[in-house]
Formats: C-alpha cells, structure tokens, sequence
C-alpha cells in the first residue's frame, strides 16, 4: 500500500510539474509576440490551494487594469457589506403637515447610493414607472394633499462630486460615464433616439430622448457612415451640465437608431419626475430642486424606506455586464458605512486598509475609482491573482456569489462566445477589462487534475487591434484548462 501510495504522489507531482511548464511556455509564447515588442505584458498564476505562482511575466509590473479593477471593487463590497447588503432610499417630509393634508414644507427623496433604484436593466429592482407609483401611494396614504415647498432630490449623503477627475471629457457625457450620486435614478441613463438616413455623411435628427429629461439640449453633429458600421457616436457633456455635443457617426438605415447618455443631474431628474407623477393625481407642489450639499436632513417625517435587490444580484450584474455605475456606487457606499464619508476617495482607503490588514499587498497599486474607467488606475497582474485566491479561500456566503458573477467561458456575459467548444468552456470564469490601447483577463480556471487557478493577464500599448491581441491571450487561457 505504501507503494502504490509513493507511486501516485510521485505521478501527481509530475503532472503538476508538467502543467507548470506548459503554464510558463504559454506565458513566455505570449511575451514573445511581436505585438508586444513596445508594450507591456503582466502575468500571473496562482495555485488557489497552495498560493503558488505557476508561471509569471512582470507579475509586479503597475499597468492600468480597465475593468479588471471591478474584480477589487465588487469582492470588497460582499466582504465589506455582505452579500445581502440593500441600498436604502427614503421618501420623505418636513414635519409640518395640516389636518387638511397641506405640507407647508418639503417634500424629500433622500438617496444613500442605490444604483439600481428606478432601473430599466437591472433585474428585481422597479423601474422607474413602477417606483413613481409606488411614491406616490405612500405621498397619498400620508394625508398630503398639497405640497406648498418642494420635491427635493436629496442626494446630500455623497454630496456634489459624482465622477472623477481623471475620467476623460469624451465619456463623461455617455451612459458609461455616468458617475455616482447619493441619489441615483434609471441608472443615471437616456436613451437618445435618431431617425437614420439613407445618404452618407447625412445628419440623422433626433427623434426624442427617453425617458425626457427636462432641459437637456443636444448640439447634433452626427453624420451617417456605412451600413453596419455601428455606434460610432460620442456624446460630450460633463455632470451638471445640460447644453451637450454629440458626435461621431450611426450606420445609414431608415428606422431608428439609439445611443445610450448619461443624465447631467440624477437627484433634479428624480424630483422633477416624482413632483409630475404626484401632480398626476391632484398634489401640487411649488417646484422641485436638487440638495447635494450638507448632511442629510434630520427631524424629517418618514413615509417610506425602499430597498435594491440584495448585493449579491448587484454584484452579479456588474461583473457580467461591466457596469461602471454601480462599482463607483459600491465604492462610496463602503466609505459611507465604515468612515461616514460617502466619496471615492474614502472608499478605496477603507478596500486598500481591509485588504492589507488581510495579508495583501498593495505595492505598486494606484487607485483612482472603483470601475477602472480612470487611465490614472494601475496595479499588477500579482496583486489580482492573489485578490483572487483570497476571494477563493473565503466563506461560501462571501466566495459564491463573486465566482458566479465572473464571465464563464463559451457560456455568459463578456465570455459567451469565447473558446466555445475547447476544454475552457464551462472551466474557465474571468472579467475582461477594455480602454483604449488595453486589454486584460482576470479570473479562475480548473485545471485538467481538476485545481483551481487564479489568474491575471494585463497588456498595454500592444500593437495591432483589439481583438487580436485578445484572441491571444484566450490562447494562454485555454493553456490553463488544458493542462
């Protein structure tokens, strides 16, 4: 028994030392590549059970992580908050309401960071028609009849900055770029509806913005290109600001083509439309205005409390549709709960503390945001991997729901049409990560003995296209499940 008992630890550590080889082959294949020849390459695989590194390329090199960096902001807000973490937003009023149903004050919807609250994607959470009623009804079984100040947006919790100031001007006006208020609403997106036309370098009209937010007023410079040429148009406008340029190009076609912008003021947008759909009814109300300044109001009446889906689900959404909005209202939400400072800044100093005080370390890590739309972002290849195998070692509760959430190969998200067919289908679960001139992968793979890997491949400045230098680097991760 003792033999057969050496002779299969001795055949398991070959097949180990033999995949570890094929690792680093793959790893020193891709560094190799000629598109590479004046940029940059990070890699790093680590063994989940062992914590060791099985192959390497600059794993300590700093390189911007795209949306890779959401890997860092979704596992710090389930071990942070827990999984079953729910945003809250209140509705409600000074408390100076008549018996006659006449509040001589204001009427208020306090956000703390609810990204979903309102949204059209995300599912579970009521969209924006269903929560106005909803309101509304709570508004009517108060006893308010008429509303002599106004409906406030009350997003004072996070106060007035939203995005980042390193983010670029050509995104901030587009859906992506939304950034993250106390109060959010319809995830801080318009849907901005063109009727194309038939000749090249014609200018489509626009149609009408959905749903309408009130005041914004578009400069339309868009001409139209190939057909199929796709979305090529950009909308440049920053928060705040409602006079907005949109450029760039839509396909020639004869329906209707739509892009997708960020809304300038969330916290406006909601009172204006909350103050409509009670006026709806008969509640009148002197106007409705914005507070993003101060600290949230107290002595306020409280009428009612909604609640997002649990944290899990947001989390699940954010890794498998690379959603920027609700990483960046993770971020200030950590800084809210464990500081009482709802900003960026505040956030990623409590995910850099807790993750030191876990053994990790942060060298060479640059944070900027919680989404990874800063190109002021940097960290490396090592420092996602061994995130990852912290992630893996976790309990189940916390572990689960992050590992589901990543992309699976051949089967969902960012990674559905990925290496379908190939022994990484259904064994390989990553977030991709995308800016201009970078690329990254990040996740785990099973190994063909069954291990889990944890993984982190980052490039920057490659030559070539896109999606070229990433079908090589599904290459090396198909090396992974392989071996």
């Amino acid at each position: 028994m003792l033999r057969y008992s050496f002779l299969f630890l001795l055949i398991s550590t070959v097949l180990t030392a033999s995949a570890q080889n094929a690792y680093q082959a793959a790893a020193n294949r891709l560094a190799a590549d000629p598109s590479l020849k004046n940029g940059s390459l990070s890699i790093s695989v680590i063994d989940v059970e062992s914590g060791r590194l099985l192959a390497s390329n600059e794993p300590e090199r700093s390189l911007s992580p795209a949306s890779n960096l959401k890997i860092l902001a979704t596992a710090s807000a389930l071990v942070l908050l827990g999984p079953d973490y729910r945003f809250q937003t209140r509705l409600e009023c000074d408390d100076a309401l008549s018996e006659e149903g006449v509040l001589s004050g204001n009427l208020y919807l306090s956000g703390f960071g609810d990204p979903t609250l309102g949204s059209p994607l995300m599912e579970g959470a009521l969209p924006m028609d269903a929560l106005l009623e909803r309101l509304r009804m709570a508004v009517q079984q108060a006893g308010i009849r008429r509303i002599e100040g106004n409906v406030v947006g009350d997003a004072s919790a996070f106060g007035s900055n939203s995005s980042v100031g390193s983010w670029q001007w050509e995104d901030m006006g587009n859906y992506y770029g939304a950034g993250a208020w106390a109060l959010n609403m319809h995830e801080n997106l318009h849907y901005l509806l063109f009727q194309q036309q038939g000749e090249l370098g014609a200018t489509p009209p626009i149609v009408r913005i959905e749903p309408e937010v009130f005041g914004l007023k578009f400069i339309n410079e868009v001409a139209s290109a190939a057909r199929g040429s796709g979305d090529n148009a950009y909308i440049f406008g920053a928060p705040y600001q409602f006079n907005r340029y949109v450029r760039g190009t839509i396909p020639v076609g004869s329906g209707i083509f739509t892009i997708k912008g960020s809304i300038p003021n969330p916290p406006l947008f909601a009172a204006q439309w909350l103050r409509q759909s009670l006026a709806m009814v008969g509640i009148l109300s002197a106007g409705a205005s914005n507070r993003v300044s101060g600290r949230p109001g107290s002595g306020r009446r409280q009428l009612y409390t909604h609640y997002s889906p649990p944290l899990s689900d947001i989390v699940n959404r954010t890794n498998m549709e690379s959603v920027n909005l609700y990483c960046e209202a993770m971020a200030k939400v950590i800084g809210w709960e464990k500081r009482g400072e709802g900003s960026t800044a505040a956030g990623l100093e409590t995910i850099r503390s807790y993750w030191e005080e876990q053994g990790l370390n942060l060298e060479g890590c640059y944070l900027s945001d919680g989404s990874g739309l800063s190109e002021a972002n940097a960290v490396t290849s090592l420092f996602l991997a061994r995130l990852l195998r912290l992630m893996a070692l976790k309990e189940e509760a916390f572990f689960r729901p992050f590992y589901e959430s990543l992309p699976l190969a051949g089967r969902s998200g960012s990674l559905k049409n990925t290496l379908k067919g190939t022994a990484a289908e259904g064994n390989l679960r990553a977030k991709t990560g995308t800016l201009e001139r970078v690329r990254a992968l990040s996740g785990y793979a099973t190994a063909r003995n069954g291990r889990l890997l944890a993984f982190s491949i980052i490039v920057n400045n490659y030559a070539g296209s896109g999606g070229a230098i990433r079908q090589k680097m599904e290459r090396f991760m198909l090396e992974l499940c392989k071996n």
